[in-house]
């Protein structure tokens, strides 16, 4: 049976409802994972999570180990893996509020670790990535998402920028011209390198501002926590449906 491991970002620190049986503090070959990985039960079904930017949401977008997170997941069983993005709108249908599951995705982020091929063992580790997200996991999303009312955005392609700092207007208008719906900070290496360890990946992405330059206010980190609020919990509502349709025991 499939084992589900679900990643928090920003405003999803702690997954209510999750009882807690035990805690793993892993070494990987590629360093230590943002914290602790929590092992639990949500509902009748068994799984993990980990908060990426770690327990006291100190590390930026640029410097968590991806590698080390996904690494450390799979190490512990997981076969699919949930990652939650708190993201900015950049087309009119993706509001603040919105609930978005990506179809596709543009990496713009640099300097990164982005792979767990160091080419130690003679081969070259070329993925095929043209579906960045997993086609039975992101529909097994949209089915929960139908089955529990919730209201929600079915594709999207997700610009991942470097951060830590928001983006500029000039770059927010790249990005549209790109094809870009929605932009974040850390959807990228974190999809690839679960691709390279054969782990099934999807996105749940929270919309809590309008992108730089599309807002009639300039950005509000208070207007964007408020958002992020409210969204949690239409998300932890996301993931109760989820893992009782597809992971329950």
């Amino acid at each position: 049976m499939n084992k589900l491991a679900v990643i928090g970002g920003t405003g999803i620190e702690q997954l209510e409802g999750l009882v807690v049986y035990e805690e793993h503090q892993l070494e990987t070959p590629y360093g230590q994972p943002s914290g602790a990985i929590q092992q639990g039960r949500l509902g009748n079904a068994q799984l993990l999570f980990l908060h990426r930017h770690g327990g006291a949401a100190t590390i930026p977008p640029h410097l968590i180990n991806y590698r080390a997170n996904l690494w450390a997941l799979r190490s512990l069983g997981a076969s699919d893996v949930v990652g939650i993005n708190a993201v900015g709108g950049i087309t009119s249908t993706m509001r603040p509020g919105s609930l978005v599951l990506p179809h596709q995705l543009i990496d713009y982020t640099w300097g990164r670790e982005h792979s767990v091929d160091e080419g130690a063992d003679g081969r070259l580790l070329h993925i095929d990535f043209t579906e960045p997200y997993d086609n039975r996991l992101r529909q097994s999303l949209v089915a929960a998402a139908y089955h529990s009312d919730i209201a929600f955005e079915d594709g999207a392609t997700h610009g991942v920028a470097q951060g830590p700092r928001l983006e500029t207007a000039a770059e927010v208008r790249r990005m549209a011209r790109d094809g870009c719906d929605i932009v974040g900070m850390t959807g990228m290496p974190e999809a690839s390198i679960a691709r390279e360890l054969g782990l099934a990946y999807a996105a749940i992405c929270m919309v809590v501002n309008p992108a730089a330059g599309l807002g009639e206010e300039p950005i509000s980190l208070a207007k964007m926590h408020e958002i992020l609020q409210r969204e949690t919990q239409v998300v932890r509502a996301l993931l109760s449906s989820l893992v009782e349709k597809y992971y329950s025991e």
